[in-house]
């Protein structure tokens, strides 16, 4: 039995399957298996190209990405490939992996090395119209929300008011004190369409019980993700600010039902603040809905209301940065290094809260010296008039 040779039509219908069955592969991959494939050979770098491909990556990753508004940015800023190159790695300070907690850093901790001129200046050719965040909040590979906002709600101009207030977007705010309804129809009626309801909790029997074992919290930190990504449709750059995995949080703050989830990262400000760093603060709240529960495979299950979503600036004093800071760090930080390792990310954000405790100690430690020098002064003070009247 002789060897069987292929013409070279043959030869084109063998590429032609060969290329199908890779591109159904590369489908069912992650990104990084994704990119990884395309160093592999040309045929491979060829399928990987693929834009097909990387927008079910994306959606995989991003629900949002599926909405056809999304899919025309996406489609503006150079296609999901980069879209995905560029929001996937979370943001790390490589320059500033040792914070400064020196008397220098506590006089200089909020000292801006421009003057205010040349703030406005430099943001003269920008419009608050020119950026759009992307928000999805995820538990368990269900999304919660996902959401797009063109501009930043609620102001105007750049050098209008906006300019000197605290930076601040509240994708979602809503507020319930103790005692309100707890049922889950009669919350979801009287609240905001955007707000959303995370199912499939261990099931809450008390807050006592919860307060001690702490089942809820811990499937809440486990299995919640949010990504917040930061796009100027003018240079069309992007960097997600949240980190992706909870960065810590509150339980039963501020009420026995509520729960706080912080995310985030630290952005780097080296030509902007003397401490050369900011803190983008992601906040997610959520109230326990105890009269809620639900059967999810065979087992009853408690429910999440998300009644808070913000991001926010802070300098290393945990003050909000005002908007004109907030928009010159957010367009340093469309450029600043990225990272795929993750941990390193998380290592950096907790260099960042261990300096920040160390600098509000020495803060608290210099205000006491100086509270006690004024008590000597004021006694010296007295003294010194009785005895000039004596």
């Amino acid at each position: 039995m002789g060897d069987l040779v292929l013409d070279d039509e043959d030869e084109d219908a063998e590429v032609i399957i060969n290329t199908d069955v890779l591109h159904e592969v590369l489908c069912r991959v992650d990104g990084v298996t994704l990119a990884r494939a395309a160093c592999a050979g040309s045929l491979l770098n060829s399928v990987s190209s693929s834009e097909k491909i990387w927008e079910r990556v994306c959606n995989q990753h991003w629900p949002s990405t599926r909405d056809p508004e999304v899919k025309a940015i996406i489609a503006s800023l150079g296609g999901f490939r980069k879209f995905y190159g560029a929001c996937i790695p979370l943001i790390v300070n490589k320059e500033c992996s040792v914070f400064d907690t020196s008397d220098t850093a506590i006089r200089d901790s909020m000292e801006w090395f421009d003057d205010e001129q040349d703030m406005v200046e430099e943001l003269l050719d920008t419009s608050l119209n020119d950026f759009i965040f992307i928000v999805d909040l995820i538990f368990r590979d269900r999304p919660i929300i996902s959401q797009v906002l063109h501009g930043i709600p609620g102001t105007g101009a750049v050098h209008g008011w906006f300019s000197n207030c605290p930076f601040r977007i509240d994708l979602i705010n809503q507020c319930y004190e103790e005692g309100e309804t707890e049922d889950l129809s009669e919350m979801a009626a009287c609240t905001d369409r955007n707000a959303m309801i995370i199912d499939g909790l261990p099931l809450v029997l008390s807050i006592e019980k919860e307060r001690k074992d702490g089942h809820v919290w811990k499937a809440l930190c486990e299995d919640i993700n949010l990504s917040w990504i930061l796009i100027n449709k003018k240079t069309k750059q992007m960097a997600n600010l949240a980190s992706w995995r909870p960065l810590g949080g509150q339980r039963h703050w501020p009420g026995d039902k509520d729960f706080l989830v912080l995310f985030g990262s630290v952005l780097p400000a080296h030509r902007l603040l003397a401490s050369r760093v900011v803190q983008c603060s992601v906040v997610l709240k959520c109230r326990l809905l105890l009269n809620s529960d639900r059967v999810e495979k065979g087992e009853r299950t408690s429910s999440l209301m998300v009644t808070e979503l913000s991001m926010q600036l802070e300098d290393m004093a945990g003050m909000p940065l005002k908007g004109l800071h907030s928009l010159l760090v957010l367009k340093e930080v469309l450029g600043s290094s990225k990272s795929m390792n993750h941990p390193n990310v998380l290592k950096v954000y907790g260099q960042y809260v261990k300096a920040q405790s160390e600098l509000k100690d020495r803060k608290h430690r210099i205000g006491g010296h100086v509270d006690v020098a004024y008590v000597i002064g004021g006694i010296l003070s007295l003294l010194s008039l009785c005895y000039f009247m004596l």
